[in-house]
């Protein structure tokens, strides 16, 4: 069994690079995200979120096929639960365009809405700091499992997204966004304000809390990770309890996965990975199991199943621009049909059988 925890991990990012030049680079984007960029994101948030409604609505979510754009206070839920929360989506720039006769969940990749002309450049500049910082930690990551630092570049997809989110003054109680795991790719890197709220669920079933710590991400495994790792690397589940004397600001940005991913693709995948991985490194976790829609048989590939979770979590969007699917989701059940779903132990013995 893994031993669960009560504390979340701290990790110094520049130790994992030993190169000089890389020390002195990550020392700089350290500088340029917190000590510029992060302090002037939060910043803005406050006056952001408090245009004019007729200004928000402009940039309504409702208006884009790819769940881009404003969306208002109780209009997403989670677990079919209300969020109270307010929030805008974007996502880096995509040149591929949606045309009649592609598959639905192409529509995902798709141009942001913004308010104003700052507001885009902030989140432009945001997105490319960030995506340089997620692949460097990606590769990290790989080289942690005694990878190849570029294992799972292959695996990195063309839109990543990114949220300013605010969470009004609550009800004791009240959900700020209700116990999920990341769905939308590999590694979600998440800066917050002192408000705090953020929990992280523990293999013993205890929330655990993640404060505020300055000059830091929470870093959260997403669906996409486990997936490809065969469980070896199991998402996050977390959740945000509203709070109930101030305002809370978050800026999660959400590291993109291939949407093309096939299930049979995935699977071969995580058993060549897992057979990479040595056995120390995953002798305390080979049980977990993935709940991951991702590893459903309903779905082909990341990209269907992607869109099933927003069109369920965005109902009023979904009903605009997919309302088909929205009638099938809305009556599917995550079921496995009679399949098992993927554990790390199963892939190490599928390896086992083919040497």
């Amino acid at each position: 069994m893994a031993t669960s925890f009560e504390t979340l991990p701290i990790i110094d990012f520049r130790a994992l690079e030993n190169e000089s030049t890389k020390l002195e680079a990550l020392e700089k984007l350290k500088h340029a995200l917190f000590n510029s960029l992060i302090e002037e994101t939060h910043k803005a948030l406050p006056e952001m979120f408090d245009l004019p409604d007729n200004v928000k609505q402009r940039c309504n979510m409702l208006n884009s096929p790819s769940f881009l754009g404003y969306t208002a206070l109780g209009a997403e839920t989670t677990a079919r639960k209300t969020d109270l929360r307010e929030q805008f989506d974007f996502g880096s720039p995509v040149t591929q365009v949606w045309k009649e006769g592609h598959l639905p969940w192409q529509r995902l990749e798709g141009p942001s809405q913004y308010p104003n002309k700052g507001i885009e450049e902030l989140v432009t500049r945001y997105i490319s700091e960030l995506s340089t910082l997620s692949g460097a930690f990606l590769r990290a990551v790989a080289e942690c499992l005694s990878l190849p630092p570029d294992t799972f570049e292959t695996f990195l997809g063309n839109m990543h997204r990114l949220k300013f989110v605010r969470y009004p003054q609550s009800e004791p109680g009240s959900q700020g966004v209700g116990p999920h795991k990341d769905s939308t790719g590999l590694f979600t890197f998440l800066s917050q304000d002192q408000v705090g709220g953020l929990e992280v669920l523990n293999r013993s079933g205890q929330w655990i809390s993640a404060p505020y710590i300055e000059g830091t991400f929470v870093v959260n495994v997403q669906q996409g990770f486990e997936a490809i790792t065969g469980g070896l690397c199991p998402a996050t589940t977390h959740r945000v309890i509203a709070p109930t004397t101030s305002t809370r600001y978050s800026v999660p940005f959400f590291q993109a996965v291939r949407l093309d991913l096939t299930l049979e693709f995935l699977k071969e995948a995580a058993v060549d990975i897992v057979r990479r991985i040595p056995t120390q490194n995953v002798a305390n976790i080979e049980n977990v199991t993935i709940p991951s829609e991702f590893l459903s048989p309903l779905f082909s590939c990341f990209g269907e199943a992607q869109l099933r979770n927003r069109v369920i979590s965005h109902p009023d969007v979904g009903q605009r621009w997919y309302p088909e699917l929205y009638e099938k989701y809305s009556r599917q059940s995550l079921s496995w049909n009679g399949a098992e779903p993927t554990t790390a132990s199963d892939l190490r013995m599928r390896n086992v059988k083919e040497k």
